[in-house]
């Protein structure tokens, strides 16, 4: 299948994002995409003071554009994520509607970025968002997807979840920044596909330097045997990355790590 991978700028304009969206998923039909992925937070500002003002309820206006927008094109479509309302909650979801623009799924981002590094970058999501508590998973034509946003990627044990579930690629709307993403980007994506033996595919905002939140951009697109399919430099770009199954097929016979877990490691002392 072809996977378009969205990265564009996102402005203080939340309608110009809305229709930017879009554009962009009619044109990746047009491309011959399966499935269009957007990135984190695509309408509204990274930034705390942003997230509830921005914010909307499902069905609301940038949940009906994506659920339009995912028929008119006929494809599959990854709304990156929002701020979701829900009584007076703020959450980061991510929305997937089916190519008749049903919504056969929704995450709500389960790790809060709270980081704090000297000399780096300090946010806190958890001073304005609530985490969600599943698991993700969703059914395609194509087989069983994963679906986690840009925190949660860190941890392994959610990502061998959604692998045991039957995912066969991992989808990361995300929003790393100049201070973790040359650092761990890549490495993360990769480590991820290796692990779970699984396509791992991260979409990032464009890079915007004079923005309140400067995404390192680099969407990515990598395969199970770890190597890197396509990668985003820093501006606006439609990435297309090709999955073939049968890969994924053959790196898990070729290493059975999946088939070979010796859950009688947990039991190391036990009588």
């Amino acid at each position: 299948m072809k996977v378009a991978m969205i990265q564009f700028p996102v402005t203080a304009d939340k309608q110009d994002n809305l229709t930017r969206a879009a554009k962009s998923i009619r044109q990746a039909a047009r491309n011959g995409a399966d499935m269009a992925v957007l990135p984190e937070m695509f309408c509204c500002p990274y930034e705390n003071s942003c997230f509830r003002p921005y914010g909307e309820e499902a069905g609301g206006p940038a949940w009906q554009i994506l659920s339009d927008s995912a028929a008119e094109a006929g494809i599959y479509v990854v709304g990156g994520s929002i701020p979701e309302l829900e009584e007076d909650r703020v959450y980061n979801t991510s929305f997937v509607f089916d190519p008749t623009g049903a919504q056969i799924a929704r995450h709500r981002k389960a790790h809060l970025f709270d980081i704090d590094v000297p000399g780096g970058q300090r946010f806190k999501e958890s001073d304005t968002l609530s985490p969600g508590n599943a698991i993700t998973t969703f059914e395609t034509v194509f087989g069983t997807f994963g679906l986690c946003i840009c925190f949660d990627l860190r941890f392994e044990e959610l990502a061998r979840c959604m692998t045991f579930r039957g995912a066969k690629a991992i989808i990361v709307p995300a929003a790393f920044n100049m201070t973790t993403g040359p650092a761990h980007w890549e490495l993360l994506f990769r480590q991820r596909a290796v692990d779970n033996q699984v396509f791992t595919i991260g979409v990032s905002p464009a890079r915007d330097e004079n923005g309140p939140y400067v995404a390192y951009g680099n969407s990515i697109a990598v395969d199970p045997w770890g190597t890197v399919l396509c990668r985003a430099g820093s501006e606006a770009d439609i990435l297309y990355a090709e999955l073939d199954f049968h890969r994924l097929t053959a790196v898990r016979q070729q290493l059975p790590i999946l088939a070979a877990r010796r859950t009688d490691l947990y039991h190391i002392g036990e009588n």
